[in-house]
């Protein structure tokens, strides 16, 4: 009677079992633990019928204890003095079937039903753009009641009047939006540090009888990467009774083996411009510190083969390709690069990521702090781009390619006078010709002078006369009113050498013929 008692119950157990349970019992029992839940079920049924024993026993009761402790210490408590479980019992006795109903047992064939247990180990990291109030409901796993893939978790709680008080008197974010909320929180059931708000598949959630708003997926715009849903705190405000009485919520989950835990908070919600502000009081590095951490970069290292003797910075944020307003970086980024930490608040508040998108490396708020140093250089510099520090701390403008070809091409150019070519000087002229010339031209009215000589006016100079060479010979002779002019002239001119260009002395008897 004992051992039929034990195999019941044993194989209750089996029945309330997760994926992960059966495949530990049948792995430590030498059996294969590959296939649907279903299979995993029956393979572990049908292993507790034909190889029932104290070791299979023991196995199968410390994974139901590690599951649900307090259920399987109420049915310990519970057994009759015979020996045989409620669950027995029931199937024996009408009477002990009406007791266990009574106590709440009449779940998977008498194993007393589990009730969501507040999971007081798991805490949710903090969010820079809530502020906890109170804790309205602590973290709560959410348990499955069948071995159905959805599962509808119920859950209750209260709030006072203070509260209630709380919630109306806030501000408005924005229209119907308090800065005060009542939100609910989901992460993973583990215990190894601060979780982070993580949705089950299939997620909906029921405030009310009201379906609320469960944040969408993003878009991706990378080929082949599937939409990212981002996983925050769920704004359930809007379907609350404002008042003392009950608020139900009811949470509707995938069961694929992974579990979850449901949270709700009263928070305070901050805007992008009040976290900067804090950040402008809290976290500014002094310029001081700023050169200590770049001389630090680029003292030298010995056993280092590269020496670096400066270090480029751009005074460009990465996040929107803008000159910086506001230099932020994070504390633990090796980088001095900085973005703007304005855009980089904004961006946050409305896609939560918080990652440096100089290096990729998570970028807390509480890790970020504004560069006193680059402050100060962007101020003083409107039209640079780049800067390099320098192994003293100091820093220098960096220019762009073309501008440093500009200069350098107007420091490589020698220094020559400007030359006038309409002055004398530039002609090989003494000022004396150039004097006598512009007579000459005055005295014969603008008349040009021809290959004999200068017309009018040749008692001011001193034997020369500057030729105009640009007229031909045909000018000339329209000029002289003839052929050639007398037949004396002509074989003197014969018998001359020819005239030289440009300047050259000429015999005063010697006339042009009109």
């Amino acid at each position: 009677m004992k051992m039929a008692a034990e195999l019941v119950e044993a194989m209750n157990m089996v029945k309330s079992f997760r994926v992960s349970d059966l495949q530990t019992l049948l792995a430590s029992m030498g059996r294969s633990k590959s296939g649907l839940k279903q299979d995993l079920v029956g393979r572990a049924l049908r292993l507790v019928q034909t190889e029932y024993s104290p070791e299979l026993l023991k196995n199968v009761r410390q994974l139901y204890e590690s599951r649900f402790p307090k259920a399987s210490g109420w049915l310990a408590a519970r057994r009759p003095e015979g020996g045989v479980p409620l669950a027995y019992a029931r199937s024996a006795s009408p009477a002990a079937a009406a007791n266990a109903n009574a106590l709440g047992t009449d779940y998977l064939n008498g194993i007393p039903k589990p009730s969501p247990t507040p999971a007081a180990e798991v805490k949710l990291v903090k969010l820079p753009f809530y502020q906890t109030l109170e804790t309205l409901m602590p973290p709560t796993e959410l348990i499955a009641q069948n071995s159905e893939k959805l599962q509808d978790s119920p859950c209750v709680f209260e709030l006072t009047q203070s509260q209630v008080d709380q919630i109306r008197n806030s501000s408005e974010l924005r229209a119907g939006i308090k800065s005060v909320q009542v939100v609910l929180r989901i992460c993973y059931t583990d215990t190894t540090g601060a979780q982070e708000d993580q949705y089950p598949p299939n997620i909906a959630v029921k405030v009310n009888q009201s379906y609320c708003h469960v944040p969408g997926y993003y878009p991706s715009n990378k080929p082949g990467v599937e939409p990212r849903r981002p996983c925050r705190p769920i704004n359930i405000t809007p379907w609350l009774h404002l008042s003392t009485a009950s608020n139900r919520i009811n949470v509707t989950w995938g069961n694929f083996g992974k579990r979850y835990c449901v949270a709700v908070y009263l928070v305070r919600v901050f805007t992008s411009a009040e976290l900067f502000s804090q950040l402008k009081h809290c976290s500014v590095e002094s310029p001081e510190r700023c050169r200590e951490r770049i001389q630090d970069k680029l003292r030298f290292d010995p056993e280092s083969e590269i020496a670096t003797t400066g270090l480029r910075v751009s005074l460009i944020c990465p996040l929107v390709k803008m000159r910086l307003g506001v230099p932020c970086r994070v504390l633990t980024c090796a980088h001095l690069q900085c973005f703007d930490a304005v855009f980089f608040l904004q961006m946050n508040e409305k896609k939560p990521t918080w990652t440096c998108p100089v290096c990729d490396k998570p970028a807390p708020f509480e890790l970020l702090t504004i560069d006193g140093l680059l402050s100060e250089i962007l101020k003083e510099t409107e039209d640079v781009e780049e800067i390099e520090y320098l192994t003293d701390g100091s820093w220098r403008p960096i220019r762009d390619e073309k501008e440093r070809d500009k200069e350098r091409e107007r420091s490589n150019t020698p220094d020559y006078p400007v030359l006038d070519i309409c002055s004398s000087e530039a002609n090989g002229l003494s000022p004396a010709h150039s004097s006598t010339s512009q007579t000459g031209k005055s005295g014969a009215g603008g008349a040009a002078a021809t290959a004999g000589g200068a017309a009018g006016g040749g008692g001011g100079g001193s034997g020369g006369a500057v030729v105009d060479l640009t007229l031909d010979s045909s000018s000339e002779e329209e000029d002289g009113g003839g052929p050639a002019g007398d037949s004396e002239d002509t074989e003197d001119s014969q018998d001359s050498p020819p005239p030289k260009r440009g300047r050259y002395a000429y015999d005063k008897d010697l006339v042009t013929a009109y």
